[in-house]
């Protein structure tokens, strides 16, 4: 006969324990142990795809005996999401797209869905059929191939998959999915792990490819244990301040394609618009001199953008002098500061520092460090940089320009946009004298091999 047994639960790692405690000894996360039932000794649900009935009939195989084949990836019809995902979707990926609530995630797989040929079953367990329709209209969109379907139980869930034949299947959310395998209430660990582990047979066995869309925490992970991570293919974060128009689109975890892509979205009424030009949005057009502004030319993956970044150093009202930046390190920030200090002599320690990169972006590329000294060096004089410059350049602790990766294609983007001359590296200006391009080249270039050598050539009187 069938028992109930308490056990607790980490839902940040899946950790078990016989009883509760306030912290996971396994993820180091407190508050993250919530208590659960189970039923033991229940019998198996009557789905075909139930994560314990996973069976193999396949053989081992010599590495050399495997053949190669090309994966087949569907166009969705959207630029920037086929370059996250390495070119598309392939055949029989497990996809998990997470992001705050109101961000945009289901706006944006439902326009994906509606633009795409592919038959697709979208299962929505938050909305009702009347919001996704009134959520369609508003996106101008229709598409007799996607089927709507409002449930929450995963056996007939699977059942109508089988029924219907999509080519596509789009869970929103799959913490709202619940199965008969586990008593416990939607969203719980249990619930979670048998759901990911059914649905991951239903997509390779059927060839078919999954998309989940899953809730994040206040820490900003995603939610539920992280065995949900592991179990899928590819990992994709949806981020951006709401109070802002741009989303960007990261990819966590691919095993089709690399992690260092960025897509790029602007918010509007009619839903997310792909921005395939982010330069042009993320510069300001004023035509003003301001200090404090510098146009950084970064990288997210292979591709390049001139971005804004802008400083304010003012002095400073409490003992403490402020630090603060959005869209940035604030610790690296910090050693930056301490090198403008240290190397160049400029005394910011009465100073608060204020550090903001345009457009709601979040720079990670070590080669903006040039372009944030140099705007906070800007606001600090009270002198605008020239104007039509860009900067590239990582900088070390002694104060050293240190080379970075893929010149070329940072020249190429700001001679695009209309850069007049660019600072850069040295070493990286050594490796591209001499060359054919050099002189066909409309941008200047211009090496520097210190902080104090950069700081000579951007603010000395005539530039």
């Amino acid at each position: 006969m069938a028992k109930k047994k308490t056990i607790y639960h980490c839902t940040e790692c899946g950790a078990q324990y016989p009883k509760w405690q306030g912290f996971c000894s396994q993820c180091g996360v407190w508050n993250s142990i919530e208590e659960e039932e189970i039923v033991v000794g229940k019998k198996e649900a009557s789905s075909t795809f139930t994560a314990a009935s996973i069976t193999t009939s396949s053989r081992p195989v010599r590495l050399q005996d495997i053949e190669q084949r090309q994966e087949v990836r569907l166009d969705l019809r959207d630029p920037e999401l086929n370059r996250v995902l390495g070119g598309g979707l392939v055949e029989g990926s497990f996809i998990l797209l997470g992001g705050e609530p109101g961000i945009g995630k289901s706006t944006l797989i439902l326009q994906t869905v509606l633009s795409i040929p592919y038959r697709t079953l979208y299962v929505s367990g938050e909305e009702s059929l009347s919001q996704l329709k009134m959520r369609a209209d508003r996106l101008g969109r229709t598409n007799e191939e996607c089927l709507i379907y409002a449930e929450t139980n995963l056996e007939k869930i699977l059942h109508t998959a089988l029924d219907v034949r999509p080519e596509l299947v789009v869970i929103d959310s799959i913490q709202t999915i619940q199965t008969e395998l586990s008593d416990s209430s939607a969203g719980s660990v249990s619930q979670i792990r048998e759901c990911a582990g059914a649905l991951l047979k239903y997509c390779k066995s059927e060839n078919v490819p999954v998309i989940l869309i899953g809730h994040i925490n206040k820490e900003g992970s995603i939610a539920g244990p992280k065995i949900l991570e592991h179990t899928v293919d590819v990992v994709l974060q949806f981020e951006g301040d709401k109070h802002y128009m741009y989303r960007i689109l990261r990819g966590q975890k691919n095993r089709f394609g690399s992690t260092a892509e960025l897509g790029i979205y602007e918010m509007r009424q009619s839903g997310l618009r792909p921005v395939e030009n982010p330069s042009e949005h993320l510069m300001s057009h004023t035509g003003l001199q301001l200090s404090g502004v510098a146009i950084a030319a970064a990288m997210e993956g292979v591709r390049p953008f001139l971005i804004e970044t802008q400083a304010l150093v003012s002095s400073a009202v409490y003992a403490t002098p402020q630090r603060s930046a959005t869209g940035y390190d604030t610790r690296r920030m910090n050693m930056l500061l301490a090198v403008l200090e240290k190397r160049a002599g400029f005394k910011l320690i009465q100073k608060d520092v204020f550090l903001n990169i345009a457009g709601g972006i979040r720079l990670n590329d070590p080669a903006s460090d040039l372009a944030v000294i140099s705007a906070v060096l800007s606001s600090s004089l009270d002198l605008a940089l020239p104007e039509g410059i860009c900067l590239t350049g990582e900088v070390g602790l002694s104060g050293e320009v240190r080379p970075v990766s893929r010149i070329e294609q940072r020249i190429m983007e700001a001679e695009r946009i209309g850069c007049r001359a660019m600072l850069l590296p040295e070493a990286n200006l050594s490796g591209l004298a001499g060359g054919k391009e050099d002189k066909e080249r409309k941008i200047r270039l211009v090496g520097v091999k210190t902080v104090e050598e950069a700081f000579r050539l951007l603010f000395r009187s005539g530039q």
